[in-house]
């Protein structure tokens, strides 16, 4: 298989993956207050989102990779 054929191919996957799950989600730890012998934490849930388009043109551009390794 041809470099660009696998480069459009990881670039697909890329973008599917993407639309597929739209965002990072992680949880952070802190500390709320710290009374001597007990410590109070909260947990927080963190999302970074990925625009949708984003997995487009990632989809696009695979497609075009493959496109233009098969004319070549």
């Amino acid at each position: 298989m041809k470099k660009l054929v696998i480069v459009g191919i990881v670039l697909i996957v890329i973008g599917l993956a993407a639309l597929v799950y739209e965002g990072y989600e992680y949880t952070t730890e802190r500390q709320v207050a710290d009374l001597g012998v007990a410590e109070i934490t909260a947990r927080q849930t963190e999302t970074i989102p990925i625009p949708p388009w984003i997995g487009v043109v990632f989809v696009i551009a695979g497609v075009g990779a493959i496109l233009v390794a098969k004319r070549s």
